[in-house]
Parts: structure tokens; sequence; C-alpha cells
């Protein structure tokens, strides 16, 4: 540093700061030459202090707080037929926490939804056994998967669906003895996707959720220019566990997103731009409250990429599943998200040219499951599943076999700790 009057030199050797001060480079003659010197001086004190000062602390990112995952183990389900259709393509999984009154308590209720489009079978969710080991509650694994039940789906006539006419990926239990199913529609047939409430005994549809017209095809060719792409629409779906209450008398929360980009927010150079949901659902009239934008992870050398379901975990957290798959196979990733700081997007017709100023939904990666070292098949399922001994929540995940003799239904069982 150089000044008119002096100048002075600051080195760092061996951890120790010398300053020189050349007083006397211009003779010091008036009031003002010393003040201008006084002055100098406290100038090079200020920035010796500066460069000795530990550095400043880093704020901690309290959008996430401390979570971790604990690979419990995993179990496959045998190919086999359950009351005249193959048991297969499970796409959606949720958690019953009622229970199985009538086993022990190492045994859980789940429910699973199959992507059939009524094609091997009706369309359908099936009642699943979860069994742990309870012999050592510090050593609790998946013991075994059992088939119990099937319910079809039912359209609000109670008619089922015919063949090719839904395309189910997602499910969800409410509070209110429902499931919500998300079905991607059948593009090229001109048939719109949905969100549908059905019974959880008769599996009749009670209702749909107000769908934006952005998420409606608006043609069955190459003509599209709007909307969920051919099977590539709501994959992903959620409620809320903290927003739940007896009879689902109170509003409960809904989280839904497209496993891919919608027409419009196609990017060639870009593909992840996703679309998030947040409805809060009041009696019979479910509202959309915000909608945002997900940035889906690019993996290298994949020729399927996509987000295939989120998961509530509480205190305002959700998890997301990516799943991709390429030459070395299927892999897939678990993130933690948080939506609080995103830019609501519900007015933004197309994301083209138009993401600089919108902040997405916040991700960190919480596990990346080519890291188990076993076989990863084609994850698209994943929820909460009941505490665990150690205080604990699981986390269930199931794959889609895809009707496919060389692929499985593999279920992976996780702890997830330290929750918010």
């Amino acid at each position: 540093m150089s000044q008119r009057w002096h100048k002075s030199k600051l080195f760092n050797k061996s951890n120790k700061i010398k300053i020189t001060v050349l007083s006397n480079y211009f003779p010091l003659k008036t009031l003002g030459d010393r003040i201008l010197r006084l002055f100098s001086l406290a100038l090079i004190l200020l920035t010796v202090c500066t460069a000795c000062a530990p550095p400043p602390a880093v704020a901690r990112d309290r959008s996430f707080p401390e979570m971790s995952l604990e690979f419990l183990g995993e179990y496959q389900l045998p190919k086999m037929n359950f009351e005249g259709a193959p048991v297969g393509g499970l796409s959606g999984i949720t958690y019953d926490p009622k229970g199985i009154s009538t086993v022990t308590s190492k045994a859980y209720r789940f429910y699973a939804l199959s992507d059939d489009p009524s094609e091997n079978g009706e369309a359908r969710f099936y009642s699943l056994r979860l069994d742990l080991t309870s012999s050592d509650p510090a050593n609790i694994r998946l013991k075994k998967v059992a088939v119990e039940g099937v319910t079809s789906l039912k359209k609000a006539d109670g008619e089922t669906f015919s063949w090719g006419s839904i395309n189910p990926e997602g499910i969800a239990l409410s509070p209110r003895n429902s499931v919500f199913v998300a079905n991607e529609g059948v593009t090229h047939a001109g048939i719109p996707p949905f969100v549908g409430e059905f019974d959880l005994k008769t599996g009749k549809l009670q209702g749909n959720l107000p769908l934006p017209k952005r998420y409606i095809p608006d043609a069955s060719d190459e003509k599209q220019q709007q909307g969920v792409r051919e099977n590539l629409g709501f994959e992903s779906l959620s409620i809320d566990p903290e927003t739940f209450s007896p009879g689902g008398l109170d509003p409960f929360r809904l989280f839904a997103a497209t496993e891919a980009p919608l027409m419009q927010d196609l990017d060639p150079e870009q593909e992840n731009k996703l679309r998030l949901l947040h409805y809060v659902i009041v009696d019979k009239t479910p509202q959309l409250v915000s909608e945002n934008l997900y940035k889906l992870d690019q993996v290298p050398m994949t020729v399927l990429n996509g987000l295939t379901e989120l998961v509530t975990v509480g205190s305002g957290q959700i998890l997301s599943l990516e799943r991709s798959f390429g030459l070395s196979g299927y892999s897939a990733r678990i993130y933690q998200l948080a939506v609080g700081a995103a830019t609501d997007t519900s007015r933004i017709q197309s994301f083209k040219g138009r993401v600089a100023m919108v902040e997405p939904v916040k991700k960190k990666l919480l596990l990346d499951l080519s890291e188990l070292g076993i076989p990863l098949y084609n994850l698209e399922g994943m929820t909460l599943g009941p505490q665990l001994p150690d205080g604990s929540k699981s986390l269930v995940l199931v794959s889609d076999d895809n009707f496919d003799e060389a692929q499985k239904t593999q279920f992976l069982l996780f702890s997830l700790k330290g929750q918010g």
C-alpha cells in the first residue's frame, strides 16, 4: 500500500506480521501532514487487525436439520399371482399406522399400488403385511413381505377402469379412510392425468383434486405443446402425517409432483425443471396452495431419469426419491427438501427462459443408494413406516418389476434418524 506522504509495507513471515512505516518519505511540516500520518497509521493497524482476525463464521444452513439413513435390509417378493392377477408393477407404497391388531406388534400393514393399466388385471392396490425380526430389538431387519388383500380401483359410477384408460403411479393414505392415487394419464389416447381420492374399502372414486390447465395435454400427438408427457406425468404423492386428525376432520396437506418436465417446460439442454404441487384438503374442497420449481439432478450416461416419490417426514421436511437407468443398470438417490423459501411458480406458464429469478426447492443429498453395495432395481415407491425400537422412524422403498421376469419386486428397509 502506498500513499503520497508515506508508505507502508505489510508481509507475513513465519506466521508473524511485520510492519514498516517510512514516515520520512516526505517531511511532516504542517499540522495537516501530522493528521494525515496519524490517519494513515490507523488505517494500517486496522488492515493488520482485519488480516489477523479469524474468518467470519459460516452460518449453518438451518433449512436442513441433521438426518441420517441406516440400511436395515432387503426382501425380494417372489413372483406370484393373487386372486387371478400377477403381483407386480408396484410403483407406490403407503403405511397404515393403525397396524395389524391380530398379530404381533412386529407386523405392519402397508398398501402398494400396481401401475397395471388394467392389462394384466383390474387397476388395483394391494394390502401388504411386512414382518420385522423381533428377537433382537437392536438388530431389526425386514423378515418377510406377504400379500394379504387386493382392492380394485373403480370410477365414480362404480365401474372398473377399462384396459388402457388409467396409468396409476402414486398412492398416499389419507386420515379419512381413503387413499389418493396419482394417475399419469394416457396422452396418446387423449386421457388426461388426475389425482383422485378412492375409498379405502371399496376402491370407488370419490373426487379429484383440481389440476391447473397447464398440466393437461393440448394434443395427443406430435402437435402437443402443453401438459404432461406420455408416461412422465404425476408419479410422486405424499400426505403430511403431522396434519392427520381423527376422521380427517381437520385440513391436511398433500404434495404431488411430475416425474419429468411438462411439455412447455422442456429444454433440450436442461431437462430438469419439474413442478411440485402443494394442496390443502379442507372437507371436500381441496385448494391448491402453491407450486414450486424442483430441479432434477442430471445423471450422466442415463436413458431414464426422473422423480419417482415424495415423502413428508414432519417439521416442514420432505424426502424425494430420484431414480435413473443407464449402462450400469438402475441407481437411485434420496434427498432432503426444503420448500419454505421456494418461489411460487403457479403463475408461470412455461419455465423456458424464466427461471433466472425463480428460487427452486432446496435440495440436499441424504443417501446415494449405489453405496449400499447391493443390486438395485426400478425403485419407484417410498413411505415412512412404523417407529423402530430405538425411537427412529422406518423408511420403506419398493421397486416396480415392470411385470418382467428378469426384474425384481424389491423392498428396502431403513432407519431414519433425526427428522427434525
